[in-house]
């Protein structure tokens, strides 16, 4: 927002004169003070900020010195002084407050700003290598034929419902970025920019991101239910219930997600329901997404267990895939749960040290989940290396054809504008030359007569004689003698 004293003090220009000493107007880096009296403490709303309740009212003490007073009484040091914005906080923003910064000093405060931005930082970097892992994936499952069965349809859906999660939490991860760069104390609070502004549109972005981050837990379960069924009980393995799938994958996230955004909506009266994360009614939409990893955790457990006992010593190809894809089943599934988890972990602040590892793993496995997802599923997929390296050779061989079919052309019309450079022929030469073309343009119209001819004498001889008429394989068809340039006449005239 830049520097705005200029613009305040204008404002308060013409507050009037004061009888003996006073306090000029000043700016905050907030809000904007008039001019005050000295010994008079001034209020006024707070800002609607992410995080403050606008009802309440934020003070400024005038001290009797006509200076603005610092925190503590008789520190006149800074001259727009301190303002008490303590009473402006929600609770929940006010718990996360004293959680964050507490008694430290400034030094130390400063200190966990740095650590928020770089981790923020990350998130953002983290979101934009996911974005185009995901949306490379999609276009390898899309693009290839021979990659669209059972298994990859199912991680269609799932990479589909990463992408718009990312899409929307990079949004409002830029956003607050640049919002935050002309207000620098908001880091810890989450304050936000445009879109925080903007009621009913940050409202929408919150529940359409929480709605597809259960959507991604609901297409992990059926990842799992899809690979248990597949190795432990062979039900479903070879035609799935894709109206099932899709029902359990994008409807019913839908309903804790509606049943959620409606109680926020009616009772949660915060400005784009700030720090949503720390009410109880966020266990609406997070319960689901606990009993997922559960389930897929029973699954998997299950699978290692069928795998051990059954396929030891099995070396066929289908149990070399499957073996495969539990792998990346069993690496996949603490990646999302620990990410699930550890954000919602209620850790002690206290410690610079614990605190920064706490940022740094819950923004790195949030913001990179969806290129190790990418990873593992596509770039590291066997099939999917085995189709794209197959029609890497197609293309270099196709490149390879049209090369020499372009090298050879330039070879015969090389050939042939050395061959045109003779001798000039003589004039005999050149009559002899136009006499065989002229005899030439003669010859098929005397071979057309001459099968005319010889037409009209076999049907002379088929009148005469039926019994004796010749079949086309004996006689051959004219055509091919005219093609040829050969007369069937001495054939016809022989018989």
């Amino acid at each position: 927002m830049g520097n705005r004293i200029g613009p305040c003090a204008n404002r308060h220009r013409a507050t009037g004169t004061f009888k003996g000493k006073y306090c000029n107007g000043t700016w905050d880096t907030v809000l904007c003070w008039p001019a005050t009296s000295a010994n008079t403490t001034i209020k006024q709303h707070c800002p609607p900020r992410y995080g403050l309740d606008p009802t309440k009212y934020v003070y400024k003490q005038c001290g009797p010195t006509g200076q603005w007073e610092g925190r503590v009484p008789g520190d006149y040091s800074k001259p727009q002084g301190w303002t008490n914005y303590s009473n402006c906080y929600t609770p929940e923003a006010w718990r996360m407050y004293k959680k964050f910064y507490g008694d430290k000093s400034p030094a130390q405060k400063q200190m966990l700003r740095d650590i928020a931005y770089g981790a923020r930082v990350m998130e953002i970097a983290g979101l934009c290598l996911s974005l185009l892992a995901i949306a490379i994936s999609l276009f390898i499952f899309f693009y290839f034929r021979s990659l669209k069965n059972a298994r990859t349809r199912i991680h269609r859906n799932l990479f589909l419902a990463i992408l718009i999660h990312i899409i929307i939490s990079l949004f409002e991860a830029l956003d607050w970025f640049i919002s935050t760069t002309s207000h620098p104390r908001s880091y810890l609070i989450g304050q936000g920019g445009e879109i925080f502004q903007t009621a009913i549109l940050c409202e929408i972005l919150v529940s359409i991101k929480e709605y597809t981050k259960t959507v991604m837990f609901m297409w992990m379960l059926i990842e799992g239910i899809q690979l248990h069924n597949m190795i432990a009980i062979s039900v479903f393995s070879n035609k799935p219930n894709y109206k099932l799938f899709y029902a359990l994958g994008w409807l019913f996230p839908a309903l804790p997600t509606l049943v959620w955004s409606i109680l926020n909506a009616c009772t949660y009266a915060r400005k784009c329901w700030s720090l949503y994360h720390f009410i109880k009614s966020y266990w609406i939409i997070e319960a689901p997404r606990a009993i997922v990893i559960s389930l897929n955790l029973i699954f998997l457990l299950n699978i290692i267990r069928v795998l051990v006992t059954k396929m030891r010593d099995s070396n066929s190809s289908e149990a070399l895939q499957a073996r495969k894809a539990v792998k990346a089943a069993i690496v996949l599934l603490p990646l999302l749960g620990i990410t699930n988890f550890v954000v919602m972990i209620e850790i002690q602040h206290t410690d610079l040290v614990n605190f920064a590892i706490w940022v740094t793993i819950s923004h790195f496995l949030t913001s990179f989940q969806g290129f190790f997802i990418s990873l593992l599923y596509c770039f590291l997929n066997g099939e999917v290396k085995m189709v794209i390296k197959r029609h890497w050779r197609n293309y270099l061989n196709h490149r390879h054809h049209l090369d020499s079919r372009k090298s050879s052309k330039t070879y015969s019309a090389g050939f042939t504008s050395v061959t045109e450079v003779v001798p000039a022929e003589t004039k005999n030469a050149k009559k002899k030359r136009r006499f065989r073309r002229k005899k030439k343009r003669k010859e098929p119209k005397e071979i057309l007569d001459k099968v005319q001819l010889t037409s009209k004498s076999v049907r002379m001889t088929q009148c005469k004689t039926p019994k004796s008429q010749p079949d086309e394989s004996t006689f051959g068809n004219p055509m091919e003698y005219i093609t040829n340039g050969v007369t069937p006449v001495s054939h016809h005239v022989n018989n």
